[in-house]
């Protein structure tokens, strides 16, 4: 477990600032929404922002005021940050991130979750970067798929000194989670899933409440409309991985786009984070060179998430959960859905704001779920 600085060579930011100065841009969209994808104006916008004031500096300062370490797993570096609670009998936490995210989602959590009103909510927070991800290494042959890196996360708790744990996080972070408890339910005390992957039960559909009928529809426009990142991602992450490395204009593109249609932001993505938050997120891609190597997790283990999302239930999972199910999310199963997979659900909560990125997003509602949750299987 050797510590860890970040420390960007100044040429790296020049050479940033000098490809969004000279990009060549493409005409408008034919529309006035974000139909299309992200508009010209604010593209133009947020990369001009993003080479001519944004401070990678005061993030990379703040990063580095929090402890964090590198330690080779199954052959491959692994980037964390590792904060104790105060509190020695604290709950350990391993906070897992997915795409477009990153350990950034959690800085604002950390504190609330170590340092809390009541000590018996304390819990010691790990984040660690998923392998293709940020500062974590890059697979150089396949099979570093969920399974493989549940595996590894159950490796890193205990080589911090934690034999049992629990898990939490979003996106992949969700289906870690669910694979740590499925391979290595012996570890855990319990996962929170934000949200759990279930499928529509068709025994309900009889029967379907409101929220149920908003659920499948939003599940059908997403098929048609939002997946087309995923299938690229799937199917032929290199191709896109070119320009993902190599155009700062197309990568912010890329992941703009989805904090605009994944987060509750009332149609601009500014409206649930700040602009210099979506630029820390993105330079976690940026800096280290991991737009093709991030999407090759799509590659690896989508197909197996998509069962999990639209297929039938064919195993269970007995490990206690909780499930926070925010109401922008693209996944929201009802109870009655979820327990058909996860048989021993003691917290659900659907809060009333939020979406996707739900740390990031509402940092207080997310501990607090964590810490409500966390209480059923702890005391």
């Amino acid at each position: 477990m050797e510590p860890f600085r970040i420390d960007v060579p100044q040429e790296e930011l020049d050479d940033l600032r000098a490809r969004l100065r000279s990009t060549r841009w493409p005409e408008r969209e034919t529309v006035d929404d974000w139909s299309q994808g992200v508009p010209l104006d604010y593209v133009r916008e947020l990369c001009e922002y993003w080479a001519e004031e944004y401070d990678w500096r005061a993030t990379e300062a703040r990063l580095n005021a929090i402890p964090q370490y590198r330690t080779e797993i199954d052959g491959l570096g692994i980037h964390l940050l590792h904060v104790r609670s105060p509190e020695p009998d604290a709950t350990p936490l391993v906070l897992t991130h997915g795409w477009p995210g990153s350990i950034i989602e959690f800085l604002k959590v950390i504190d609330l979750l170590t340092n809390p009103a009541d000590p018996r909510d304390a819990f010691h927070v790990v984040c660690p970067t998923l392998p293709g991800f940020g500062f974590s290494d890059r697979p150089e042959q396949p099979g570093w798929g969920i399974g493989r890196i549940a595996g590894a996360w159950t490796v890193l708790m205990r080589r911090l000194g934690y034999g049992r744990f629990g898990a939490s996080g979003g996106d992949w972070g969700t289906s870690v989670s669910t694979e740590i408890a499925r391979l290595h339910p012996e570890s855990l005390i319990g996962m929170h899933l934000v949200p759990p992957l279930a499928p529509p039960d068709p025994a309900t559909f009889g029967s379907l409440t409101d929220r149920e009928r908003a659920a499948l529809a939003t599940l059908e426009h997403a098929a048609e409309w939002e997946s087309g990142y995923s299938r690229l991602h799937a199917t032929r992450p290199q191709t896109i991985g070119y320009g993902l490395v190599d155009s700062p204009a197309l990568l912010c593109a890329w992941i703009i786009e989805k904090f605009w249609s994944w987060t509750d932001c009332d149609g601009h993505p500014e409206n649930a984070l700040s602009r210099d938050e979506l630029l820390d997120n993105l330079m976690f891609y940026w800096l280290t060179r991991t737009g093709a190597s991030s999407a090759r997790l799509y590659w690896e283990s989508i197909r197996q998430v998509d069962e999990w999302i639209s297929g039938e239930v064919d195993a269970t999972l007995d490990v206690p959960a909780g499930c926070s199910v925010f109401p922008k999310e693209i996944q929201r199963p009802s109870r009655r859905w979820a327990e058909k997979r996860f048989t021993d659900i003691r917290y659900w909560n659907e809060p009333a704001k939020g979406g996707h990125f739900a740390a990031f997003e509402q940092p207080g509602l997310f501990a607090a779920d964590v810490r409500a949750f966390f209480r059923r299987v702890t005391d």
